[in-house]
């Protein structure tokens, strides 16, 4: 007999794709491991395929999982637009980030946002995926840095941000005023492969880094480097949003500027009053802070 799917067979496939690891899935979604592997399976079962590859201690998508997984998005994102449109308008306006929200034009926005819309709270959501929850439905609007690949997204150049080395404290890079990427070549390179911008192709083949290390957000990221396990590239947002004792950020003098963009989903209702959102936020931008 077929079972029926549900929407909690989506909300707990997408919850593993994103955190690739069934403990981080159980604790976003608060449900026990035994729980979500459960539904995965079921999952599966109903559908005939294996979504997700289970050799490895980090969960992999098969092929068949990342096809699956752009429309259980879309799908979860328009139950989230249907259930949205039946509320009141005045439900919060949720805006998402992955690491660094706005940077340094974080404060402004809030604050702007509440002075000229008291009736609307805003509320900012950090989620550790590449799409920061808009993919899914849990937020009206995204921060976003680096490519967007994500289908079924709209998004739009905020301001670009340049690109710094995050090395430990006690390592001796941490006393240059600025590096190059040929600079950390040697070192094994920290990578957020879950929400982060930087991989390997950062670096031109002749001098990318052999060793990686891969963690899944921002904390690890910073954790990882102050406790001398590697370096890493980010952004320079992070330098004030994310400060460590053990970590010391240096200019990185040859690397490309990182995108901030806008992002909604295509198509969406959305928000009424996420356009309001996009056009403060450039203009908070354009305007600086000097």
């Amino acid at each position: 007999m077929t079972r029926e799917l549900e929407l909690r067979h989506l909300r707990c496939f997408l919850a593993v794709a994103d955190e690739g690891n069934v403990t981080r899935a159980a604790a976003r979604l608060r449900l026990t491991q035994p729980a979500v592997s459960r539904t995965l399976a079921a999952l599966e079962d109903t559908l005939g395929v294996r979504l997700v590859d289970r050799s490895t201690h980090h969960l992999e998508l098969t092929p068949e999982g990342h096809a699956f997984r752009e429309k259980a998005g879309v799908a979860v994102a328009a139950f989230e637009d249907a259930v949205a449109a039946a509320r009141s308008a005045h439900r919060p306006l949720r805006l998402g980030h992955a690491w660094s929200a706005a940077g340094a034009y974080t404060t402004p926005l809030l604050r702007r946002w509440r002075a000229a819309h008291p009736d609307v709270p805003l509320e900012l959501l950090r989620i550790d995926d590449r799409t920061a929850g808009l993919t899914r439905g849990a937020v009206d609007v995204a921060l976003l840095r680096g490519r967007v690949d994500a289908a079924g997204l709209v998004t739009e150049l905020l301001y670009e941000e340049e690109r710094v080395a995050a090395v430990p404290a006690d390592s001796a890079l941490a006393h240059r005023e600025q590096v190059r990427l040929a600079d950390l070549t040697g070192e094994v390179m920290v990578l957020n492969t879950v929400s982060g911008t930087t991989s390997l192709d950062l670096w031109p083949a002749e001098v990318r880094p052999a060793a990686t290390l891969t963690v899944a957000n921002t904390d690890d990221w910073l954790a990882a480097i102050a406790s001398g396990q590697g370096v890493g590239v980010t952004s320079s947002a992070t330098v004030g949003m994310h400060p460590h004792p053990g970590v010391v950020y240096v200019g990185l003098c040859d690397a490309p500027a990182v995108p901030v963009l806008l992002a909604r989903r295509q198509g969406a209702p959305g928000h009424p009053a996420a356009a309001d959102l996009i056009a403060l936020a450039h203009d908070v931008a354009d305007g600086g802070l000097g």
